[in-house]
């Protein structure tokens, strides 16, 4: 569980800086926040999701 949390964590600093890079149009940081936001966000979600249905930590890939 302390997995999700943290990289849920990362997800959200990575939305905060795509806030505050669009706002100084600094959009090579956008990009990269943006990339780290879907790879994070995706990851902590999944891994909350098989925490909550199998009981396991990180989801396994079949």
């Amino acid at each position: 569980m302390f997995l999700s949390i943290t990289l849920l964590l990362v997800a959200i600093l990575s939305a905060v800086a795509i806030a505050r890079e669009l706002r100084r149009k600094n959009f090579f940081a956008v990009g990269f926040a943006a990339i780290s936001f879907v790879v994070f966000g995706a990851f902590s979600i999944a891994t909350i999701v098989s925490i909550l249905t199998t009981g396991g930590g990180a989801p396994v890939a079949y």
